[in-house]
């Protein structure tokens, strides 16, 4: 038997995103309310049907729904076995007051490659120590919202600019173990974070947290066969802990930590 109602819901340490919410509901309505965020919305199972600005609207299957902050909205499943859904509260320096009108008037959004986007960057969110990554897909996430609602706005500048990827290269293997933020890097050497993580991409061929856990995983390598546990390697290398560890661990060497020290050396 499928429970009426699931929920679960926390704030992530990631700039822009002030709350992260899932929830499966049959039966459930929401009466008209408002948000001071953002309310991006994907649909995993059934569908919702709301009222915005007093107009019905629907989330067909693989549209992402985007709900202005201040504007009232309801909400209530639209088949009988409910609906599950995953939120991003998303604060005005995602999208400002500017964008509530065509929001407004658009509020669902078909493109697959957004709804795929948003769902990286839910599994992002759900796993500590991913900060960086979880930024530049809300960068880029931000960047189509905004094409989306005011095409030819946010004109894409050229991925190419290499002494820009260069420059971010360096500060992340200057701070590889305390870490640095999307927003920070973009304050130092001087870009938005969105071309940031394009540039970066252009020129190397690995996003930022790519090679920010790469790096850290090198390094993590070295401890092991030093002898260090690898509990003690985690917070020595600027993972969250050894959880953390291990699955990159894993997804780069293809073995956990523990087994890695066990063979002596041999990869």
């Amino acid at each position: 038997m499928v429970a009426r109602q699931q929920i679960s819901a926390w704030r992530p340490p990631v700039a822009g995103v002030v709350e992260v919410f899932h929830a499966r509901f049959t039966e459930h309505t929401y009466p008209m309310h408002v948000h001071d965020a953002w309310t991006l919305l994907i649909v995993d199972d059934g569908a919702v049907r709301y009222d915005l600005d007093r107009h019905e609207h629907g989330t067909p299957r693989d549209t992402v729904s985007l709900l202005p902050p201040q504007v009232p909205h309801n909400g209530s499943p639209a088949t009988p076995q409910g609906f599950r859904k995953r939120v991003l509260y998303l604060d005005m320096t995602q999208l400002d007051a500017g964008f509530i009108g065509a929001a407004v008037d658009r509020p669902d959004l078909a493109d697959p490659v957004l709804r795929r986007r948003v769902g990286q960057l839910h599994t992002a969110l759900a796993r500590p120590g991913d900060e960086l990554e979880a930024e530049s897909r809300l960068a880029l996430i931000g960047e189509r919202l905004r094409g989306h609602l005011r095409p030819g706005l946010t004109a894409r500048p050229p991925d190419g600019d290499p002494g820009v990827a260069r420059a971010l290269r360096e500060l992340i293997d200057e701070r590889l173990v305390e870490g640095v933020t999307l927003d920070e890097a973009g304050m130092l050497v001087h870009a938005h974070p969105t071309h940031l993580v394009r540039a970066f991409g252009s020129a190397f061929g690995i996003t930022p947290h790519q090679y920010l856990m790469s790096r850290r995983v090198d390094r993590a390598r070295g401890l092991l066969l030093d002898g260090q546990r690898p509990g003690e390697v985690a917070l020595a290398t600027g993972f969250y802990d050894q959880s953390h560890l291990t699955r990159h661990f894993k997804r780069v060497v293809g073995i956990t930590p523990g087994r890695y020290a066990r063979t002596g050396g041999v990869s």
